[in-house]
């Protein structure tokens, strides 16, 4: 017989969901006869699987060490988090309670996998939540911590991940109500004399991961955007935005379609523009971070979290052509 203890990551949802979660390799009538016959029991009682577990809610399996483990994953399948934790570097937690982290990712990282054998920024949060004992691999089977919010390939700066089950369905809720204030920094090409706020609506073309803006009812999805002048430089301007809504490119589009496109970006930007600062500095991809973020008014058990705001590291090549001194 084995007995299980439902946690913090695992109260809340349905027994039968959270058998599937423990034993994934099993066919699902396989659990409801289990528990029919009560060689599945919750609290030391036949249950029908629809029950809601609780904190500190008892699960036995009174099946054999063989059936249990051949309907598991593989044993001990945490290499890939290990091997991120390890090679990935530049990665840095900036805030940490028990719920969430949030981590400064620099560019050229992945938030998540795009193919099955990538390493992403998640792989890693895993990893090092393994290194420092806060999770163990046993944890894994029924909740597996994730990134919550994503940065494309080459955006810098601040991602949240959620290490509990409410943390990721607080965070969910936040992003939901657009209460998590998301600010941006980057320089772009023009002087930005005032402050501005964008509307539209974004298409995806998925085959060359290009978005585009499009007129109301064209299928595409609405976007918001709050930008302001921060310092203005020789031929360019240091901005600071607000993301209002949260979509892939968003911002890019956005600032090129209102005559300032990101320095770096060849993606929605000018060219030549970018290739006078590829030489002189090697810029190559958007120079954009993700340098704020500002927390609501929160409650118990996330009150660490109340009104807080967290921000990134100033990345170096943003300093470097900062310094140059101010238009007069």
């Amino acid at each position: 017989m084995q007995e299980t203890k439902i946690g913090t990551n695992e109260a809340g949802q349905r027994l039968d969901k959270y058998l599937q979660k423990y034993m994934p390799l099993a066919p699902v009538p396989f659990f409801y006869k289990m528990l029919r016959k009560k060689n599945i029991t919750l609290n030391g009682k036949k249950a029908k699987g629809n029950e809601k577990l609780a904190y500190g809610d008892r699960v036995s399996f009174f099946l054999s060490e063989e059936t249990i483990q051949g309907f598991k994953k593989e044993a001990g399948k945490t290499g890939e988090y290990e091997d991120a934790f390890c090679r990935m570097k530049g990665i840095s937690v900036v805030y940490e309670d028990d719920h969430i982290l949030v981590m400064n990712k620099p560019p050229g990282i992945l938030s998540q996998k795009a193919e099955a054998g990538d390493l992403s920024l998640n792989e890693w949060m895993i990893g090092y939540l393994l290194e420092n004992g806060t999770l163990e691999k046993s944890q894994l089977a029924t909740y597996k911590p994730s990134v919550c919010n994503r940065l494309d390939r080459n955006t810098c700066g601040l991602v949240i991940g959620a290490k509990s089950l409410p943390g990721s369905q607080m965070i969910s809720r936040l992003m939901g109500a657009r209460a998590i204030g998301k600010y941006y920094q980057m320089l772009v090409k023009g002087h930005v004399e005032k402050e501005e706020t964008l509307e539209g609506y974004l298409v995806k073309d998925e085959k060359t991961n290009r978005v585009s803006l499009a007129q109301q009812g064209a299928g595409g999805a609405y976007i918001q955007t709050r930008y302001y002048p921060v310092r203005h430089l020789f031929d360019r301007t240091l901005v600071e935005a607000r993301l209002i809504t949260g979509k892939p490119h968003q911002i890019r589009i956005h600032l090129a379609q209102a005559g300032h496109p990101l320095l770096g970006d060849y993606k929605y930007g000018d060219k030549k523009w970018n290739d006078g600062y590829k030489n002189k500095y090697g810029i190559t991809s958007q120079l954009l971070c993700a340098c704020r973020l500002e927390f609501p008014l929160m409650e118990a058990p996330f009150e660490d979290l109340s009104r807080k705001i967290i921000t990134a590291p100033i990345p170096e090549i943003f300093q470097i052509l900062t310094m140059e001194s101010r238009r007069t």
